[in-house]
This record gives structure tokens, sequence and C-alpha cells, in this order.
């Protein structure tokens, strides 16, 4: 997976990954804040979280056609300056007036417009370092390797802010609603480790931090006609279709699965169970899973030996850290399910990697629409799960009213839900971004890119729906994403042969 791998690669990942662990960080907690500070409803903190989510997906389409014209380097460096004054705002504990409405909407117009220059064009900066024959063959693997750093950043996001909010709360006697501004003051931190990252790691990708994606009229004549152009643009805008109803399903994990998880899932855990909510000990285990490909993987005695080493230091530590469980509840807190889907994307990335390059070499890799479409059956397989764990449970009205003899699930439903839907992610999310990459003409690489993130904010916007039915059966609330996930299947496998003509 890492292999055969350009320099560039790495540096972009982990000023991603510092950005995305703010983002992520903020995001954890955005919904509960909007309810805690503002006393908004679920509904309404629905439609602001979807709108905002939309607007950031939303705005690369702008960023990519300002780096098609400027470049990408320069538009991601405003990109950052832009994000950091949004969470600097959004840090400040302004209240709970009109006023404090006004600075919220406009640090979320902040953020939204920063990211829309740095996300889109710091992707299509990787996509370009694959245009090297060098590396073209490992197109796939690397866009998995990048989307797994976004998720080292969003994997320890949770922690931070639960972590950090707690500490304002016990330490320094903030209320919970001030408290949120500290989860949010981590995103400023995080940017700075982001564009330290960019600059002192420059040199490594400069190749691909062009001017301008677009290439001479003779170079363009020569590579595609006007009509290959268009189709493939057309090809890409049915797969954007598509990727709508995925970020529609898959982002209710900050929506109505965080929902699920205040009113519906039990609050303590014990045991085994209990370790699942400490994130070093899911730091443990991923250890566990790459110290074991280094073993089976590793080409020297040596290499073999240290993989060894790592795979027994970190059972040990597992051990070491159930035997110091004291049978004490421990707390389990809404936002802190959202660790899992990043826990799970870094876990399998390699996993899903080795699996894919195995069928390659025996040629029966499926293509990438393929993947795609397969993406979409996986994630309707994970709201069936939701679906099955609320049967019998009652309404959210019915449920509040119960106090404290309330019916509360197990947190396992949440998390196996989140397992199959990382693995409807890794089929489609680093595998459509890589497609678009490969697919999109020379000339509007940066455009298409940004349709990615139109038909990803289209998604966004929404996810809202989900949560304006919250108040109905939770059957009603799955079967709606259920529904949609596997429309959306058959459609691509209605128009796959197409789109693997395109991407030959």
């Amino acid at each position: 997976m890492f292999k055969n791998q350009p320099k560039g690669l790495y540096a972009l990942a982990l000023a991603n990954t510092g950005e995305r662990f703010g983002y992520y960080t903020m995001l954890a907690v955005f919904l509960l804040f909007l309810q805690a500070n503002f006393g908004f409803s679920v509904g309404v903190s629905g439609m602001i979280y979807s709108s905002f989510l939309g607007l950031v997906y939303f705005l690369p389409l702008f960023g990519g056609m300002a780096a098609d014209k400027f470049g990408f380097g320069r538009m991601v460096t405003i990109g950052i300056g832009i994000m950091f004054l949004g969470y600097l705002l959004l840090s400040l504990p302004l209240g709970a007036n009109g006023f404090a409405v006004a600075g919220m909407g406009l640090a979320l117009l902040l953020i939204s417009f920063g990211t829309g220059l740095f996300k889109g064009n710091l992707q299509v900066m990787v996509g370009n370092l694959y245009d090297n024959p060098k590396y073209a063959g490992q197109r796939d693997a690397g866009f998995s390797v990048f989307y797994m750093a976004i998720n080292i950043g969003a994997m320890f996001a949770p922690a931070a802010a639960v972590g950090i909010m707690d500490w304002a709360q016990h330490s320094l006697g903030i209320s919970e609603a001030d408290s949120y501004h500290f989860a949010f003051a981590v995103a400023c931190v995080s940017l700075i480790f982001s564009i330290s990252i960019y600059y002192f790691f420059r040199g490594t990708f400069k190749d691909a931090d062009r001017e301008k994606t677009a290439v001479s009229k003779e170079d363009e004549v020569e590579q595609l006609s006007p009509a290959q152009t268009k189709e493939r643009i057309v090809c890409l805008c049915l797969v954007f279709a598509v990727v709508i109803f995925f970020w529609m399903a898959f982002h209710q994990n900050g929506a109505t699965l965080t929902q699920f998880a205040k009113e519906y899932t039990a609050t303590s855990a014990v045991g085994v169970e209990s370790m699942l909510f400490d994130v070093v000990n899911l730091v443990l285990a991923i250890v566990v899973v790459y110290g074991l490909f280094g073993i089976f993987q590793s080409s020297t005695n040596r290499g073999r030996a240290i993989a060894s080493a790592v795979v027994v230091a970190a059972v040990g530590g597992l051990v070491w850290k159930y035997r110091s469980l004291t049978g004490e509840p421990v707390a389990v807190n809404a936002p802190i399910f959202q660790q899992f889907n990043p826990c799970f994307v870094v876990a399998l990335t390699p996993v899903s990697v080795a699996l894919f390059g195995a069928l390659a070499k025996k040629g029966k890799e499926p293509s990438s629409p393929m993947k795609i479409g397969l993406g979409m059956l996986v994630a309707a397989v994970g709201f069936v799960l939701m679906t099955v764990g609320s049967v019998g449970l009652p309404v959210p009205a019915e449920q509040l009213a119960l106090g404290d003899a309330a019916v509360r699930v197990s947190p396992n439903w949440l998390i196996s839900t989140y397992l199959v839907l990382t693995f409807a992610e890794l089929l489609l999310s680093p595998i459509g971004i890589s497609f678009v990459s490969k697919v999109a003409p020379p000339k509007y690489k940066g455009l298409m890119m940004g349709g990615w993130f139109v038909a990803t904010a289209i998604g966004n916007f929404l996810v809202a729906i989900p949560t304006l039915l919250w108040g109905k059966s939770l059957v009603v609330v799955w079967g709606v994403l259920v529904g949609v996930c596997l429309v959306s299947a058959l459609f691509i496998f209605a128009i796959l042969k197409r789109l693997e003509k395109v991407a030959q």
C-alpha cells in the first residue's frame, strides 16, 4: 500500500490530516451545541447542520474554478487563512442572543468558503502526482492512503472535543453551553499544524502545484476530442447524481445517528465494551492490524521480526488496559460514537487495498464504477441494521416523556452500523475521488473535482430530511435511507458499461 508512492502524497495527506482534525472536532459537537447554547429543536438544528455541510461541499466548485485560473497552491493557502478566521470567531463565547446567532452564521460562512478553496484543490494536487507514468498504476491505492490520513485526524476529534469540554467544565467551572467553544478553538490550533506541514514539505509536491490545469490546445486535441470530453463530463455527472444520496445517508453520523446515541443508546458501558470508548485502545487495535500486515507482507526476516514485536507490544498494551478496569461503568457520551467510523477507516484501509490488489493480480478486481455501486448496496445494509435495532422502540416524543425509564439499547447497534457504513465508504469515497481525477478532461480537472463536492453538498443539504422525520417512527427514518441507497445502487448498475468505457 505504501510502496511506490510519490513523496508528495504523505506531505499533502498530513496537511489534510491537521485540517480535518479541527473540522471533525467542531462537527462532533456542533448539533448538540446548537441545542444547548441556543435552545434550537432537533429539526432546526438539523437544518443548520445540513446547510453548513452543504456549503462546505458546494463551494469547492468555485474553489476549483479559481484554481484552474490562479493555481492550486495559492488557493489552498488563502483557504487555510479564511478557515482560521472562521474557527476563531466560532470559539468566542458570544452568548445566545441575536448577535451571537449572527456571529455564528458569519463563522460558518468563513469556514465554508475557506474549505471550498482548500479541500478540493488539495485533492486535485494529489491526483496530479499520479499523472507521472511512474506512479500511474498506484492512483487508487494512493487515494486510499490519502483518505486514511484524513480519518486519522477525524478519529481523535470526538475524544478531543469531549475531553476539552470536560476539562473546561470541571477545571475552569465553565458552563456546558460555553464549553463547546473550547472544542471549536481546537480547530484553530490544528490549522497551524496543517499550514506548517504544507509549507515545510512543499518541495515534495512542487510538480503537482501547477499554475493551471489547462493544457495547450494541441495537447488537448491530441488527448481528447470534443465528443470524448462531453462523454466524460456526462458520465461524471451521472456518478455525481448517485454520490448525492450516499452522502445524504452517510452524514447522518452527525445528525440522526448522533440523536439516536443521545436519546436511545445506553449512557454507560462496562467491561470489554467500555474499552471501545477509549481512543487509546482503538489505536492499539489498529497497531495490531498493521503489525499483522507487516508480518505477512515483509520481504525480510528483520522486517517480520519488527512487525511481530509491534503486535506483541500492542496486544500487551490491550491486556494491561483490560486488567486495569475497575469494574465501574464508563460514561458514554453521544459525540464519542463519531470516533468509530474514522477508526474503522484507518484499520480497514490496508485490508481493502490488499484485497483489491490480490484481485487485480488475478484480473478480477471490480472496476471503480462497480465499487461505487457495491458501496451503495453496503450502505443500505447499514441502515437495515439500524432498522432492526429500532424495532419496538418508542417514537422520540414518547421516549423523552419516559425520562429515566426511557428504553435504551446497547451501543453495539451503533458501532456495528458505523462498521458497515465504513465498508461502504471505502468502496465509494476514495475510489470515487480517484475516478474523477482519472476521467476528468485535463482542462476541467478543478471544475470536475468541484462537481464531486457539489454532489456531496446536495447530499448534505438532504441530510436534513431524516432529521425532519425524527418525530415519527424510527423505522420510517431508517427505511427512507435504505430506500435511497438501493435505488442509487440500481441506477449505477444500469449505466455500468458506459462508465467503465470512459474509465479505460
